[in-house]
């Protein structure tokens, strides 16, 4: 080996051995963006469950890329694959549901814009009245059934992080604030993500302020 040769070696050995010896400070630290995408609203059952049990593992942009013209079979399949070879956490009751708001919201089955009516019609029905809310019982208020009843255990846990924070991590966060349960009803009814990560959580726009308000007082006394 000549002399030129063997100081290029030595040089070799002493980057890698400096790269080698580099602290973890300076490894590369990458923040992905908020998540946007929303599914589109819905008076269908299948809307809340899609909300719920879907974006715990992708967002809204995987369903809003399916072929608008895919059939009811099509997403009954799909949705049967998230939750068979994929383990994803909601139950086979909520598959007939969550298959009809998808093919009726993006897929085969969707409405179109009704025609113009024509200049002499009858005189329009009267608008409908929104539909008396669910009374809160003693029973909805039970912090166990709203959080089975919600699905909440199948990203949270008390003690470990699951897909979502620890119970114990958000009352440890919020202890000692004054606007603690305000804050944690809102972002239970809210969802969202970049609080606790990138995977987003869903929002749980039906729940009352009563059963929001039972919730947050039970994450915060953990």
């Amino acid at each position: 080996m000549s002399t030129k040769q063997r100081y290029c070696l030595r040089v070799l050995v002493g980057i890698i051995s400096a790269t080698a010896a580099l602290p973890a400070a300076f490894a590369l630290d990458i923040t992905l963006p908020a998540e946007t995408a929303a599914y589109k609203p819905s008076e269908l059952p299948g809307y809340r469950l899609v909300q719920q049990n879907c974006m715990t593992c992708h967002s809204a942009q995987y369903v809003q890329y399916q072929p608008s013209t895919s059939p009811r079979s099509y997403w009954e399949a799909t949705v049967k694959k998230m939750k068979h070879p994929f383990g994803a956490p909601f139950s086979d009751e909520d598959i007939p549901a969550m298959v009809d708001y998808l093919v009726k919201t993006y897929g085969a089955e969707q409405t179109t814009a009704a025609t113009p009516a024509p200049a002499m019609v009858a005189a329009a029905p009267p608008p409908k009245t929104a539909a008396p809310a669910t009374p809160t019982t003693a029973a909805s208020l039970q912090p166990e059934a709203l959080l089975k009843a919600n699905n909440c255990t199948a990203c949270h846990a008390v003690e470990q992080k699951v897909v979502g924070p620890a119970f114990k991590e958000v009352a440890a966060k919020y202890a000692g604030k004054a606007d603690a349960l305000q804050q944690v009803a809102a972002n239970i009814r809210a969802g969202g993500a970049g609080k606790w990560g990138t995977v987003p959580m869903p929002p749980y726009p039906g729940l009352t302020p009563a059963e929001l308000d039972t919730l947050a007082k039970w994450v915060l006394s953990r």
